[in-house]
C-alpha cells in the first residue's frame, strides 16, 4: 500500500507493505539476547493441579503466561521514568508513532579499556541533518547481537557528550542496538540518560530511548519514515517495535 506524506515541505511516497523491522523477537530459550545478570525470559502455559493449558497435552487451547524484564530481554522503549524518583509511564509520554529517522552506522573508539560512541562522529555522520529520531547501527553487525548474552561484557556505550549534541538538535528519539547508551558498570551515573533527557533541570518529558534493537546490514544508512509501537504498559519502559519504512 502507498501513501504520500508531505515532510518539511516536501512530498514523499511511502511504500507500507514494505516494512522494515529493527526489533529483536521475545523467545523462551537461552538463544534470546540477554542483560544485566538475569535469566532467559519464560514463555510457559499455564497450570492448574493437573490442567495445563496447551494444546499438545490436550487442553482446547494455548494459555501462556509470559515473565520478562523489558530491559533485559529484548527490544524496549523507555522514558525518564527510567532514572527519575516520580513514577512516569513510556505509554503515557509517548504521544506520536511516525517520525522522521536517520539511521546511522559507527565504529565505536577505544578509550582506555572501553569503546565509545563519540560526538564527533555523531556530527559528522548527521551530516547537518535535523531528524526527529536517530537509529545507531555499531560496527561491526554480526548476526550475533541476535542471540548475544550481554552481561559482563563491557559493552560500547554513547559519549556524554553525544547525547548531549542529539539533544540539543532536538532529537527526540534515540534507538541503538546495545543493551544501554550507558557503561554497563557506572556506579548510577547514567551520564547518557541523563545528558538525552536533560534530566533533572530541564527535562525532555516526550523524549524516549529505545535499546537492544537489531538493524540488518541489508538496511542502508540514510533517512527513513520511523514508526514506533510501543506495548501499552503503565511502566518506564515497555516492550516496543520500531518499524522503518523507505522514502521513495
Amino acid at each position: 500500500m502507498n501513501a504520500t506524506v508531505k515532510i518539511q515541505q516536501e512530498l514523499y511516497t511511502i511504500d507500507f507493505s514494505k516494512p522494515l523491522d529493527i526489533s529483536l523477537a521475545l523467545r523462551n530459550d537461552k538463544s534470546n539476547p540477554n542483560a544485566w545478570y538475569l535469566d532467559a525470559p519464560m514463555i510457559e502455559p499455564v497450570q492448574i493441579d493437573n490442567y495445563i493449558a496447551k494444546v499438545s497435552e490436550g487442553a482446547s487451547i494455548n494459555f501462556n503466561t509470559i515473565t520478562f524484564n523489558p530491559h533485559a530481554h529484548g527490544t524496549h522503549t523507555e522514558c525518564v521514568g527510567h532514572i527519575s524518583e516520580k513514577v512516569y509511564s513510556v505509554n503515557e509520554q509517548l504521544q506520536r508513532y511516525f517520525f522522521t529517522a536517520e539511521v546511522i552506522s559507527v565504529a565505536p573508539e577505544r578509550l582506555g579499556e572501553d569503546y565509545i560512541i563519540p560526538v564527533t562522529e555523531i556530527r559528522t555522520l548527521l551530516k547537518g541533518k535535523h531528524p526527529e529520531a536517530v537509529i545507531i547501527r555499531t560496527l561491526p553487525n554480526t548476526s550475533d547481537k541476535r542471540t548475544k548474552q550481554y552481561s559482563h561484557t563491557n559493552w560500547p556505550y554513547l559519549e556524554e557528550a553525544a547525547a548531549q549534541y542529539l539533544a540539543d538538535l532536538g532529537v527526540l528519539h534515540l534507538l541503538i542496538d546495545l543493551p544501554s547508551v550507558d557503561k554497563e558498570k557506572d556506579e548510577g551515573a547514567l551520564l547518557a540518560h541523563k545528558a538525552f533527557w536533560q534530566f533533572p533541570e530541564a527535562t525532555r518529558m516526550q523524549a524516549t530511548i529505545t535499546e537492544f534493537i537489531y538493524v540488518d546490514n541489508y538496511i542502508q544508512d540514510g533517512s527513513y519514515l520511523l514508526n514506533l509501537q510501543v506495548a501499552p504498559f503503565e511502566n518506564d519502559a515497555a516492550p516496543s517495535r520500531p518499524v522503518l519504512y523507505k522514502f521513495e
